[in-house]
């Protein structure tokens, strides 16, 4: 399968890209040592670097780990392209517009409970790059952990122009708009209610399949993310790992006659050059350092079947392990549609105090311990140990309900939850979005003891 070259805009090109996401075929499981080809013949077997490459192609090995790490932690592909990646010219300096990375400087760590409402519509012609706009993070980009919390928010396709992350992966969640991701690797379609992931170091070009998109970004400088450990569950449960597609080979042609910027985030900042062909090049290839999508409805809840409810690590779907058994850099959580059953039991998410720091977004429809105030596009920031759980009304109605066997199946919210917490940008903590007065949401919690 060959790829447009990037040119053109409007709605024919929407259409087209609508056309083809609707047609793509992928390639099924988390973690496997996937292989897929363009042409026939592209791929070398029995060996990773032939003398000579099939078809007059460049072998090319994109490694996302070291090479001596453990067998199960590895993260390798195989590339046969055009043009060597070598092939390129210097990068230059140029802004970073409203994306910021670790370490997070410009303001102080605060404990401060935040909410904002969703980022404002962009300027004209803004892209998926442009478009970037960093709320916090934590850690040090250039030491390899920690993580950033991004949203973005754009209105035009990349046209000749791809983007590379160097300092992590990106866990993309659409809440408005879909994409059409095209990767060195193929494509992938993104849809509100999906999750697109995009290793270390490989290049992509975002393709918006509405007028608009806008979304949310877990930019993760550790470990990789993987599927979290069962324990007691068993054998199945959680994300599933067959659900997770990866494409299969797409390539552009070399297009020698139109210029790329390639747009490289390197060590916190981002860098340009001008290549005088696509990166996106790559005919066969084989590994499992490859990009994905999930699709977060197919996630399998667990939950109680007597009373009380477990804790939020059991709505996990991937998790970036750290030096600590247990305690992740980051985990990805999502409160997927589910069944509430438990007798004598407070429903919603219970008040809590945490070690850990929760950034949580909401996809679509309403979130079941927020009344109101938490909206599709918006989020909140909970920091280590700053106490939060159900707002006032959400507790006055659960508190007294008739409990019944209840369907959740109105909202789809998220969680990124990390060991440190998430200092907020100086333009998070000044944005017009910022809601003011959010801790009243818990005011009127009024005294019930009776001794």
């Amino acid at each position: 399968m060959t790829l447009g070259t990037g040119a053109g805009s409007g709605r024919a090109d929407q259409e087209q890209a609508r056309k083809t996401a609707q047609g793509l075929s992928h390639l099924s499981g988390f973690g496997n040592q996937h292989s897929s080809e363009a042409v026939p013949g592209a791929l070398p077997v029995g060996r990773n670097s032939p003398q000579r490459a099939p078809l007059g192609l460049y072998a090319e090995q994109l490694s996302g780990t070291a090479f001596t790490e453990p067998r199960a932690h590895n993260r390798r592909s195989w590339l046969y392209r055009i043009r060597p990646s070598a092939a390129h010219p210097r990068f230059r300096r140029t802004g970073n517009g409203s994306l910021r990375s670790a370490p997070f400087t410009e303001a102080e760590p605060d404990p401060n409970r935040m909410r904002w409402n969703p980022l404002p519509d962009p300027p004209q012609g803004t892209d998926f790059v442009d478009g970037l706009w960093t709320l916090g993070g934590n850690g040090d980009a250039a030491q390899r952990s920690g993580m950033a919390v991004h949203l973005y928010a754009a209105g035009a396709s990349m046209t000749d122009r791809v983007f590379c992350d160097s300092d992590g992966e990106l866990l993309i969640l659409p809440e408005r708009g879909g994409l059409l991701l095209h990767t060195e690797f193929g494509l992938l379609r993104a849809e509100p209610g999906h999750m697109a992931l995009i290793p270390r170091g490989v290049r992509f070009r975002v393709v918006l399949l509405e007028e608009q998109a806008r979304g949310y970004i877990c930019e993760n400088y550790g470990q990789p993310f993987t599927l979290p450990e069962l324990g007691p569950i068993g054998a199945n449960g959680l994300a599933n790992p067959r659900d997770f597609m990866a494409p299969v080979a797409a390539y552009e042609e070399d297009g020698a006659d139109r210029p790329v910027e390639v747009v490289n985030k390197f060590c916190g900042n981002l860098w340009t050059a001008r290549y005088d062909h696509s990166p996106l090049d790559v005919v066969a290839w084989h590994g499992n350092h490859v990009p994905y999508v999930y699709d977060l409805r197919r996630f399998n809840v667990m939950g109680t079947i007597s009373y009380d409810h477990p804790d939020p690590s059991i709505f996990t779907v991937l998790t970036s392990p750290s030096d600590t058994p247990g305690l992740a850099a980051v985990d990805f959580v999502v409160f997927a549609p589910r069944w509430l059953v438990g007798e004598d039991t407070f429903r919603p998410p219970y008040f809590h105090r945490n070690v850990m720091s929760e950034y949580m977004g909401l996809i679509e429809g309403a979130y079941d311990a927020k009344a109101e105030g938490f909206v599709p596009g918006g989020g909140s920031l909970h920091n280590m140990m700053s106490a939060h759980g159900p707002d006032r009304d959400t507790f006055e109605r659960a508190s007294s309900a008739e409990l019944e066997p209840q369907k959740i199946d109105d909202g789809l919210a998220f969680m990124f939850e990390t060991r440190w917490p998430v200092i907020a940008t100086a333009q998070a903590l000044e944005a017009s979005h910022l809601q003011s007065g959010y801790d009243d949401v818990w005011q009127g919690l009024q005294r019930q003891f009776r001794p």
